[in-house]
């Protein structure tokens, strides 16, 4: 995710599904993984 957002600092939920595309994870569904990846995009932009 660090590297996605270096490249794409305001991701959309698709482009966070293609950039996770390659990472298989059955325990989740991906959702709090997607919620992760919200929060440092949003916290990035922040400058936090």
């Amino acid at each position: 995710a660090d590297e996605m957002l270096e490249h794409n600092p305001n991701p959309t939920d698709a482009d966070i599904r293609e950039a996770l595309s390659g990472n298989l994870c059955r325990c989740t569904g991906y959702e709090k993984i997607m919620d992760a990846v919200r929060l440092a995009a949003a916290r990035q932009s922040e400058g936090v």
